[in-house]
Formats: C-alpha cells, sequence, structure tokens
C-alpha cells in the first residue's frame, strides 16, 4: 500500500550540521527502501518563508506569500513510499531523523484511476536542471465535501485527473494523488527513544492536506498558473513548495 509521510519539525531546531546528517541518514533509508522495492519519490522543501498559497473566489486568483497556516512545526519535506501495511510505514516513519524533533504523519495514497502514469526518472523529470520541481499542497474542507455529497466530489477528482493530463501533455507532470482523509492519519514522534503514535493528523484545521501534484515548472509564477488551475483552488487553498534540489529528488539508485 502506497502512503505519504510528511515531515514536520521547527526550523530553528535544527543547526547546519545537523540538518546535514538528516539529509545524510534520509538518503540512507530512500536506498534501502529503494533496494526493497518501496521507495517511490522524496525531497526536502525550501523553507517556508518561500511558501506561496493560493486561492479562488469569484473568479479572482489571489496569491498570498506564506504557508497554508503558520505552525509551530513546519511542513519540511515528503517520503512517498509502498509498504505491506501501516505498521511498516510506521516503522519507516520512526526511522526519520525528523520524528525526533518534531512529528511524521503518516496518509494512505488514494488510488485514483485515471492519472497519467508517473515520470520520475524521464525525460520530464530530467528538466528541473532548467527549472524547478514544485509540490503543490492542495488544502481543503472535508466536512463541506461531505456536505456537498460525491457527484460534486466525482466531478472535482475528475477535474484533478484532466488537470495532470493537460500538465502531461505539456511535460510539466511527475505525479499526484489523492490522500485518504484525515480520519486515516497516523502521527509519529519519537521522544527520549520511545515512539509515541497518535491516530489523527500532525494539526487539527478547518482545511485539511486532501492530495498533492509533483510539477515542473520554470518560475513561481507558472506554478501559481498550474496551482489556479486545479479544481480544489474555488473551495480550498494549494501551497506551493519548490523541492530542494538533493539526492532525495529522484528514485536513488540501488546501491
Amino acid at each position: 500500500m502506497k502512503y505519504a509521510l510528511l515531515v514536520y519539525s521547527p526550523e530553528e531546531a535544527w543547526t547546519k550540521d545537523e540538518w546535514s546528517a538528516c539529509v545524510e541518514k534520509s538518503t540512507a533509508i530512500c536506498h534501502d527502501l529503494q533496494a526493497k522495492g518501496q521507495f517511490i519519490a522524496a525531497s526536502p522543501l525550501d523553507p517556508i518563508a518561500t511558501a506561496t498559497s493560493v486561492r479562488i473566489r469569484q473568479g479572482q486568483t489571489l496569491i498570498t506569500a506564506g504557508p497554508f497556516a503558520e505552525t509551530v512545526e513546519q511542513f519540511g519535506g515528503f517520503f512517498l513510499i509502498d509498504v505491506p501495511n501501516l505498521d511498516d510505514a510506521m516503522e519507516v516513519a520512526q526511522q526519520l531523523p525528523a520524528a525526533k524533533k518534531g512529528t511524521v504523519e503518516i496518509r494512505p495514497i488514494y488510488e485514483l484511476t485515471g492519472l497519467p502514469p508517473d515520470q520520475f526518472g524521464t525525460d520530464q523529470h530530467a528538466k528541473n536542471e532548467t527549472s524547478s520541481l514544485y509540490v503543490l499542497l492542495c488544502y481543503d474542507d472535508e466536512q463541506a465535501w461531505k456536505e456537498a455529497g460525491p457527484p460534486k466530489l466525482d466531478v472535482a477528482l475528475a477535474e484533478a485527473v484532466e488537470l495532470s493530463h493537460r500538465l502531461n501533455a505539456r511535460g510539466q507532470y511527475i505525479t499526484a494523488s489523492p490522500l485518504q482523509p484525515t480520519s486515516t492519519a497516523t502521527s509519529v514522534r519519537v521522544q527520549e527513544g520511545c515512539r509515541l503514535i497518535t491516530d489523527g493528523p500532525f494539526a487539527e484545521t478547518r482545511e485539511v492536506l486532501g492530495g498533492y501534484y509533483l510539477v515542473v515548472a520554470r518560475d513561481l509564477n507558472e506554478a501559481i498558473s498550474i496551482a489556479a488551475q486545479h479544481p480544489g483552488a474555488p473551495h480550498g487553498t494549494v501551497e506551493i513548495r519548490r523541492l530542494v534540489s538533493s539526492p532525495l529528488v529522484a528514485r536513488p539508485p540501488v546501491v
């Protein structure tokens, strides 16, 4: 089963040496997962100060500098993995250095049919040498979608798939997926060597992370243009974060 591991920690909690050690250990974990056939992708993100939030209201695109929500622990990176069950996902989460300084939220990935194939390791992925990779974090109100009913949600999902195909045709698509509801979330922390497990997401907010796109864009303005096309933007918020250039961006080679 595929899971997203969402890594949260206070940015100021890391010294430069600690951050370097974190990236080194995280890379080693990715290589181990790759050797087991369980790795999909991973990357740290640029600092939260570089985030941009996009909303559509009454037909107008509203752009805000900064993240979707101000929290003590900031979203600093992600891991996408394919492991047999939640216990295995928790085992991976507790190994991550950020679990000792913050929280790793585990969310099962919703297998949406009709999406283009992932483009990791393809020419599209290689374009990050001249462009940048961005993750679009799609936040929305789960209760509002429940009240709207399944037909409206199905329409929104179909529009999201259509957007993915448009991006793929332009060579800008890497991967995308909705996430299972926050009721399926599990948060992992490690304190004094003990693993602490909490049912539920990292933070309780009205708008919650419902899915993501990983895209190629020339610059932030182009990423904003893509975010504004997302069917959830008129109802929620799309946060844009640029991926840090690191060995974790692509599938690592097996060594």
